[in-house]
């Protein structure tokens, strides 16, 4: 082959890896669905659709945020661990759920040693 090929040749597999490695950036911290699907009921943000992509939302006071497209699912992850670090706690194989003035709002069981880590990983609990 040519130099021209194998610079062609570079130049697509460069193109290809680089966008191989932006999607990874993209995809937000993996969760265990039941734990996580049970506290999203308690988490104070929620997602709003908009024109121009998706609005982050703080139910408790209606402060909206609206981050880039590419970071939205990231900075949501951002808002709902400093929330988990406040408002989260584990006692012995419950994870509890706080309210804002350290009641118990309610206990959520934890079933297997893989939820307990996503716990630890995700929220630092």
């Amino acid at each position: 082959m040519t130099v021209k090929k194998w610079l062609i040749v570079g130049m697509m597999f460069a193109f290809l890896v680089m966008g191989v490695l932006s999607m990874q950036r993209a995809v937000p911290d993996a969760k265990s669905e039941r734990i996580y699907k049970e506290l999203k009921v308690y988490t104070p943000y929620t997602l709003e659709k908009r024109i121009g992509g998706l609005t982050i939302v703080d139910k408790r006071d209606g402060r909206k945020e609206k981050p880039s497209a590419a970071e939205v699912l990231h900075r949501l992850d951002e808002l709902e661990k400093e929330w988990g670090a406040e408002h989260l706690k584990i006692e012995n194989s419950d994870l509890l759920v706080l309210g804002d003035n350290n009641q118990t709002i309610v206990k959520i069981f934890i079933e297997t040693q893989e939820e307990r880590e996503f716990l630890h990983n995700f929220f630092g609990l």
